[in-house]
């Protein structure tokens, strides 16, 4: 029965893998909801521990240290443990972080953690080096700091991620440590690799957070827009703006028709957890010789645990004519989203159209 199970895995095994790929990314994408929920969390921890388990009994297999009675059956299940693990890891990330994201700005980022995603599927063999093992845990193990410790101090900020890559670094070399103990002289071969691959990821992680890179997790933009006045009726917001086209959605600047007596208010609503209540600020660039100008820096406040995010915007009049952007961004530059606009001066009103925000 193991020989059968193992010789249909082998010839199936690139659509397996690749099918179980995309349907853990498609699940996650449907059904993560919000960073700050406990299930969600639990769902990372459950394949924290599940990808250190895989990484510990395949070291002492490795070693010689755990034996099968099958030759090659306990490492072909640990193998596929660990790269279980590791995918449902990645895609959630995946998902978290894109919610979170500019794509303008933090592109690299997700470049790099796309690329350790298909790592995941063409590097199987790889599975077996503990060097490749700690590299991919200890990714997981930051990227999971990075966003749980600010919803459990209910902040963001410099120091705060500073703290997320110091607990990292403590909890990988603490597992470091145990698999040592285990596994001496197997640990022996690899320790130097090993401090210069985590040193070198605490690094880049860092340069790309201070060059406002990594998306600002667990902030992030759930709707926004550019209109010609914002009410607030009931509760409910009613933006009035000019109705756009089925094809705006591949337009990198929506069309606004400015009037002389018309004002311009761009509206965001920013999700942020429970209890987590912070400041944002609306930066308003005009492109002036190909370069970004900035014409006005509207700080606002936010209050967090509302699903569909904390509804607010900011207005400006009489501006000049051109490409226009928004950055909706927290105080220290991380950019939550952008709304992008080419201000058009008309003579009379456009058609307009209502939409309401609940």
């Amino acid at each position: 029965m193991w020989q059968n199970i193992k010789t249909w895995y082998r010839r199936y095994e690139n659509h397996i893998s690749s099918l179980s790929l995309i349907g853990g990314f498609v699940f996650d994408a449907l059904y993560l909801k919000r960073v700050d929920l406990f299930i969600e969390n639990f769902w990372v921890v459950v394949h924290l521990l599940m990808a250190a388990t895989g990484i510990i009994f395949l070291n002492l297999y490795e070693s010689g240290r755990f034996k099968s009675k099958v030759p090659g059956r306990a490492h072909f299940w640990f193998t596929i443990l660990l790269q279980f693990a590791f995918g449902g890891l990645l895609s959630t990330f995946l998902v978290f972080y894109f919610r979170s994201a500019t794509l303008a700005v933090s592109w690299p980022f997700f470049l790099a953690l796309a690329a350790l995603f298909a790592s995941n599927e063409l590097l199987k063999k790889h599975y077996a080096r503990l060097t490749f093992q700690t590299i991919v845990f200890f990714v997981s193990l930051y990227l999971f700091a990075i966003f749980i410790i600010p919803v459990l101090v209910h902040r963001i900020g410099d120091d705060i991620f500073i703290l997320s890559g110091l607990a990292s670094l403590v909890l990988i070399f603490l597992f470091l440590w145990f698999i040592q103990t285990l596994t001496p002289d197997h640990f022996k071969k690899s320790r130097s690799m090993l401090i210069l691959s985590v040193l070198s990821i605490l690094i880049i992680v860092n340069a790309l957070y201070f060059l406002n890179i990594i998306p600002p997790i667990p902030l992030s933009l759930k709707d926004a827009g550019v209109y010609h006045t914002i009410n607030r009726v009931n509760g409910e917001y009613h933006a009035v703006g000019e109705p756009e086209p089925w094809f705006s959605f591949f337009k990198q600047y929506e069309i606004f028709h400015q009037t002389p007596d018309s004002s311009i208010y761009i509206y965001s609503a920013v999700f942020s957890p429970a209890n987590f209540n912070t400041d944002i600020i609306h930066e308003w660039q005009h492109k002036e010789n190909n370069q970004w100008v900035t014409k006005a820096v509207v700080p606002l406040s936010i209050v967090g645990g509302r699903d569909s995010g904390f509804r607010t915007y900011s207005t400006l009049s009489d501006l000049e004519e051109g490409l226009w952007r928004v950055n909706v961004k927290t105080l220290n530059g991380l950019g939550i989203g952008r709304v992008s606009f080419e201000v058009v001066n008309a003579s009379t009103t456009p058609a307009m159209t209502i939409s309401i925000k609940k």
